[in-house]
């Protein structure tokens, strides 16, 4: 999902055109060919669709921003602009080392590392769906001439941005302690973005589901921080326990954060949609919270969980927007 999806969406919003180009058509066939390969253990044609993929993000990456990220370091430089492409450099470099890991551990054997593994990096790819989120809600936000706010908008981007990474590395690096102080880090950086956004947002229906994202994610960080520090307690790291959490996590995650973002970057140029969004906004947290953990453990709510999940889809996807009525009409 992450990578296949997410990452054609992530194309496709760069590219700020009606239609999915060939450019993004082929890399969402594609990165269906590496899931499936990458699957099925067939590591040649993995990596080389992998770079294929990369060079397919670079080259919508530099059409739009200098090939160095020299806007990074630019305080002037709009905030949206640097999560914009800090969101595509981690997917095509995320695209490359998965590729290397799979060279190292299937054929080199250089590193050994428990944590240094493909799944780990599949997970990874959500990374780029969050800073493209962050993206479309910094611009959103209005252009203040404070001083302060300019400088908490450039302070959120370099702690979301940096404290991913060093997350990642200590994740490889299995430091449980140090992965609590870096996630909390990035819970207080979350903290901050969401009360920019509230404060500086422009009222927009937009606003309503990026702000029900933002609650996700936080939500995320929490049950995060809660599993980690639970490994400190082998006496409550239960495998009940453990999988609740871990769920619990992952459907917020996935199924909330990312689609709340992925969902209004879809339909950017439809808003406002053609219906409520606050009873939408319930009917997702609803099905987020209460009916998919529950699903975990009973099939029928799982059954339940899904079906109403389709339904969801199904309405933010196919209600009609402004524009649509606008070129029908």
């Amino acid at each position: 999902f992450n990578l296949c999806s997410g990452g054609t969406i992530v194309l496709y919003y760069t590219e700020n055109i009606y239609k999915a180009s060939a450019k993004v058509i082929a890399f969402c066939v594609l990165a269906i060919a590496y899931a499936i390969v990458a699957f099925l253990k067939i590591y040649i044609p993995a990596m080389m669709i992998a770079l294929v993929l990369a060079l397919i993000v670079e080259s919508v990456r530099i059409e739009k921003f200098p090939v160095f990220p020299i806007n990074f370091f630019k305080s002037s430089a709009p905030v949206h602009e640097k999560f914009h492409q800090a969101s595509l450099l981690c997917l095509s470099i995320g695209l490359v080392m998965s590729a290397m890991v799979i060279l190292n551990n299937e054929y080199l054997k250089l590193i050994t590392i428990r944590k240094l593994q493909l799944d780990t990096f599949f997970l990874g790819f959500s990374f780029p769906l969050s800073l493209i989120s962050m993206s479309v809600m910094f611009s959103l936000m209005k252009e203040e001439m404070n001083r302060l706010i300019h400088i908490l908008k450039n302070v959120s981007f370099w702690s979301v941005t940096l404290g991913v990474i060093i997350f990642f590395g200590f994740i490889m690096a299995e430091q449980l302690a140090w992965q609590v102080v870096i996630t909390t880090i990035l819970t207080m950086a979350v903290i901050l973005i969401l009360y920019l956004f509230k404060t500086l947002g422009v009222h927009v229906q937009q606003k309503n589901f990026l702000l029900s994202g933002m609650v996700f994610l936080l939500f995320t960080a929490i049950t995060g921080i809660a599993y980690i520090i639970l490994e400190f307690f082998p006496e409550y790291y239960t495998p009940d326990a453990s999988k609740f959490l871990l769920k619990l996590h992952a459907f917020v995650s996935l199924y909330g954060w990312n689609l709340s973002g992925l969902a209004v970057i879809c339909r950017y140029r439809d808003f406002p949609i053609l219906l409520h969004s606050e009873k939408i906004i319930f009917f997702h947290w609803l099905i987020v919270l209460i009916l998919a953990p529950i699903g975990v453990y009973c099939r029928f709510f799982a059954g339940i969980a899904v079906f109403a999940y389709t339904i969801l889809l199904y309405i933010i996807f196919s209600t009609r927007g402004s524009s649509e009525l606008k070129r029908k009409y």
